[in-house]
């Protein structure tokens, strides 16, 4: 019992010692990991942003393409009323008659 009292004190310091150094290892890898994402992540980055003058060339272009489709609509439609108002005219003409 007493050789147990004196070596098991040292068996936990040597395992100690060992999950130490491991976690320190780990540790590294892992920094060395961070760094290589956040490398990633910039590269990413500088690509979206290159992408995102595409994407407002084509926000710009699709605005000027719907405001052409709402004038065409309205012009279309004030021809349509239009002519149906002259014919409810002719019509009440030919009641009045």
């Amino acid at each position: 019992m007493g050789s147990l009292s004196s070596i098991l004190p040292i068996v936990i310091y040597i395992l100690l010692i060992i999950f130490l150094v491991v976690a320190i290892i780990i540790g590294i890898k892992l920094i060395l990991a961070l760094n290589k994402i956040d490398a990633l992540v910039d590269d990413v980055t500088a690509k979206v942003k290159t992408l995102d003058r595409v994407f407002s060339v084509i926000d710009f272009a699709s605005d000027k393409v719907a405001v052409l489709g709402e004038t065409i609509i309205s012009r279309v439609g004030a021809l349509i009323s239009k002519i149906f108002k002259r014919k409810m005219k002719d019509l009440e003409e030919d009641e009045d008659e």
